[in-house]
């Protein structure tokens, strides 16, 4: 009897609402979408599985741009507190929704590498044709992702055209002023950082110097397996 009237109240449980995305039932655009707006998510993991596996300065810089960037974002909501939508959803990380997290941290990712694949890898006067057609067929897949991805915030009715619009003008300012603050700030300083005892411990490095990272990894290791 004991036992019994214990488990009579269970506690109140909660859902970890990081990928908590719900999508209207039987709508199979919906759940497409809903899985769109969780490439974020994605793109932080596969930053920090960089980070361990390269420990490169670069793009420790990148990924330390797009946390400010969701800083930012955060401080916005609640100085704005503009509400999201009556879109009857259960599980929300915040009651304001102006400006969309998600199109500004997309737009900020999308940006920045353009910047990068077109200002940072500066082989672009001898380039091969086939290496132009990449970066133009990778830019354009990503600008993809990114409209999907601001798309599907006002589809599955969690902001408003106007939060999404404004996360993403503000996800790209951001993301051109740190690259540049990158390029002209940090970046002279990453050879020092580089020489750090504790960097040196945690064999981070500097690779800024080098104009084809792809390809001086692709030589030196081809060399280093004969």
């Amino acid at each position: 009897m004991a036992s019994e009237e214990q488990c009579s109240a269970p506690p109140r449980w909660r859902s970890i609402s990081l990928t908590h995305v719900e999508y209207p039932a039987g709508d199979l655009t919906g759940q497409v979408l809903a899985c769109m707006s969780l490439l974020p998510i994605a793109v932080l993991v596969g930053f920090v599985t960089l980070i361990v596996f390269k420990r490169e300065l670069h793009t420790i810089s990148f990924f330390g741009g797009l946390i400010m960037n969701e800083g930012l974002n955060w401080l916005l909501k609640h100085i704005l507190q503009e509400p999201r939508p009556c879109g009857g959803h259960s599980s929300v990380t915040t009651e304001y929704g102006m400006p969309s997290s998600h199109s500004q941290f997309i737009w900020f990712f999308v940006v920045y590498f353009f910047l990068f694949l077109y200002l940072r890898m500066h082989q672009t006067n001898n380039a091969r044709c086939v290496e132009l057609l990449w970066r133009h067929i990778l830019s354009i897949i990503l600008l993809a992702v990114a409209l999907f991805v601001s798309y599907s915030r006002v589809y599955l009715l969690y902001h408003t055209w106007s939060q999404v619009i404004y996360g993403g003008v503000a996800g790209m300012v951001m993301g051109v002023v740190w690259f540049f603050i990158t390029q002209e700030v940090l970046t002279p300083l990453f050879p020092k950082i580089a020489a750090w005892p504790i960097s040196e411990f945690f064999l981070v490095r500097d690779t800024s110097l080098i104009p084809n990272i792809l390809w001086f990894e692709y030589t030196v290791t081809r060399s280093e397996a004969r």
